[in-house]
């Protein structure tokens, strides 16, 4: 009982006493957390009691909503820093991204664990989830591959992350058993990762006559596997921009020349990427002749996404490299993470059902938003949860010092 005790208080409350963890944890941000899933707990329950009717303006026209274009199609889009970073550094042997692989590994995990969560108050029949693992196998249906490599890509990253598990819980063993199935983890992940990334647009290939003809294309699925690599990419800019901000605590002698010149590399591959979509993007704007529509409502969106959230951070990552702008790098970063939330939501609520009047629109009820917030929020506590006690951002204490070059030891936190 008193080992139990003494490692709660050492691995779940820091070294502190429940007391003092407490009152050190009562912040400002805690308290707006605590807010936010005080109002959206109770809309998950009653969304679970009482159906998706009454807590969704779902209908016929719209039977997809907010918590499948932003929970899902945007939620994965920007859960690809495991797949870009771990392809980069365990497959490509860009060892000088390691810092970046354990975050970009968690946030993966984290943003699949919680897409399902989501998932399961987008569904009407939650609860029959596992018949798709176990007994509708459905193989000319795209949900079905989805959700297979959902739940695959789940596992694989739970294999990938496993070794900070163990080396957390100072089991030596099963730590490094772990660490020899990282590269065959990160081949199977790219391929379970590229094929739902494209499928997630493939799903809308069926929907030629519903989707704005500016948004649809054969290319759909190669689109949204593009955007995926560069929302990957621009993710673990802004993530690690943000991480060595808040936990600045966790580093010792952190090297920000060395940090700089990674963001900036990863600024160049992402301008590579963005590139090579926008070409892409003209070539079928080109093929379709779609470009008559350019110059309506829905066009003008369409250009303000491709020119301002494409083109723009494309041209921005490029200047920025060339000038060695770490800073302009990660605001170009974010840039790309918006538009690639503003295409997710253009292709499933905005240009959808884009002949319907106003009356017959899909506007997303409050507790629709409430409860999309709800998850976000418990994915950002979980993610700092983990990172203020795992090996995240800094070495572990009995790893060798070259494995994670721009961090020292851990140092006490505050929350």
């Amino acid at each position: 009982m008193e080992n139990t005790s003494l490692w709660l208080k050492n691995k779940i409350l820091l070294g502190m006493t429940p007391k003092e963890y407490l009152k050190i944890n009562l912040t400002l941000p805690n308290l707006i957390a605590a807010l936010i899933l005080c109002v959206s707990v109770p809309i998950m329950v009653y969304r679970i009691i009482y159906g998706l009717g009454p807590s969704t303006n779902l209908s016929d026209n719209y039977p997809w909503g907010l918590w499948i274009g932003f929970d899902i199609l945007v939620g994965i889009a920007l859960a690809a820093p495991g797949l870009t970073l771990g392809t980069a550094v365990h497959l490509f042997g860009m060892k000088k991204y390691h810092p970046f692989v354990r975050p970009a590994i968690l946030s993966s995990l984290l943003g699949y664990i919680f897409a399902v969560i989501a998932l399961m108050f987008d569904l009407g029949r939650y609860y029959r989830i596992p018949y798709l693992l176990v007994w509708s196998w459905g193989f000319t249906s795209i949900l079905f591959l989805i959700g297979w490599h959902f739940f695959l890509y789940i596992n694989i990253s739970i294999v990938e992350f496993s070794p900070v598990l163990f080396e957390w819980l100072n089991l030596k063993k099963w730590k490094d058993f772990f660490s020899k199935l990282t590269v065959w983890a990160t081949i199977f992940g790219v391929i379970i990762a590229a094929g739902h990334q494209s499928a997630l647009g493939a799903l809308y290939l069926a929907a030629r006559a519903k989707l704005y003809p500016l948004w649809y294309s054969p290319l759909l699925p190669i689109f949204f596997l593009l955007s995926a690599i560069f929302a990957g990419i621009s993710m673990v800019i802004v993530e690690s921009a943000l991480s060595h901000r808040f936990f600045a605590n966790q580093i010792k002698d952190f090297d920000h020349a060395e940090f700089d010149q990674l963001t900036l590399g990863l600024g160049k591959a992402a301008s590579s990427a963005l590139f090579i979509y926008f070409l892409l993007k003209v070539f079928d704007l080109v093929r379709t002749e779609n470009w008559v529509y350019l110059n309506t409502s829905y066009g003008y969106l369409y250009l303000v996404e491709v020119l301002g959230f494409v083109l723009v951070p494309a041209m921005i990552f490029l200047y920025a490299v060339r000038q060695q702008n770490a800073k302009l790098t990660r605001f170009a970063g974010l840039l790309t993470v918006l538009g690639v939330v503003l295409n997710r939501l253009d292709v499933s609520i905005v240009a959808f059902n884009w002949y319907l009047p106003a009356s017959q629109k899909y506007y997303p009820r409050w507790t629709e938003i409430m409860l999309t917030l709800g998850v976000i929020t418990m994915l950002v506590l979980s993610y700092r949860f983990i990172v203020n006690r795992m090996a995240i951002l800094h070495a572990h204490e009995e790893s060798e010092p070259e494995s994670m070059p721009m961090a020292g030891k851990k140092q006490a936190v505050n929350f």
